[in-house]
């Protein structure tokens, strides 16, 4: 597997501001409640709200709020009848993005979309014009910690991982997705430091763009992730040299 820029956005997420928590928040709220309506409440059965309660967590949301968004999984609330869309489509240089979203307002959800991607240089295509591009995959990105690659090699291999990465600061381990959850469990038994663990869309391959690119990335990027709808950005965009 090829890497991707998560890294850039665990930096990003270190520094983020008090001010945008609460948005950050209504979105984990969000995600908790329709992994639970979908899997049910208790997340040793439903591995899409343990990670869901896990990302919250990293997050710093209370445990106050993660109860709350659980119970109102169990509510009528046509209100909060959310469905997840995926949008796929192209940004500038070519860079191909999946807007992954939870919604109970398409009609909403979807201009929003188009007009992040045609005010930034991009445009909004199909469904299946980028996903084959992507592999649904376990994304696990550990702290060092002090361990060498060639341990955390071995210890990934042996909780189930199937590829191993290493920049920077961190080590990336790859799972399939119905070995994610026991695999990120044993990393932690082990006393690795989980800087982030998800299910995502991971790009088969990467590309470079020329600098007079960069900026209307970012601005799409940005827009996009701003969005309450918005819950992940996914792209083959290799920003690595951005960081």
């Amino acid at each position: 597997m090829s890497g991707h820029n998560k890294w850039s956005k665990i930096k990003n997420k270190k520094g983020s501001e008090d001010a945008k928590k609460g948005k950050i928040f209504t979105k984990h709220a969000r995600n908790i409640t329709v992994a639970a309506k979908e899997g049910g409440t208790n997340p040793d059965y439903n591995p899409a709200l343990k990670t869901a309660i896990e990302k919250a967590k990293a997050d710093n949301m209370p445990n106050d709020n993660i109860d709350r968004a659980i119970k109102k999984a169990a509510g009528d609330d046509a209100s909060d009848n959310f469905e997840r869309v995926i949008y796929e489509g192209y940004g500038p240089g070519g860079v191909a993005v999946i807007v992954d979203c939870l919604t109970d307002n398409k009609n909403r959800t979807a201009p929003d979309v188009r007009h992040a991607f045609d005010k930034n240089g991009g445009n909004l295509g199909t469904d299946g014009s980028v996903m084959f591009m992507f592999e649904r995959k376990g994304d696990i990105i550990v702290g060092k910690e002090g361990k060498d690659f060639d341990e955390f090699m071995m210890d990934a291999l042996e909780a189930g991982c199937e590829d191993v990465k290493e920049m920077g600061e961190y080590f990336e381990a790859i799972t399939d997705v119905n070995s994610f959850n026991d695999a990120n469990d044993k990393l932690k038994e082990l006393g690795y430091k989980i800087e982030s663990a998800d299910i995502s869309y991971l790009a088969n391959n990467m590309i470079k763009v020329e600098e007079d690119h960069v900026d209307k990335l970012n601005k799409l990027i940005d827009t996009l992730e701003d969005n309450d709808d918005v819950q992940e950005v996914y792209s083959n965009w290799d920003d690595s040299s951005e960081e």
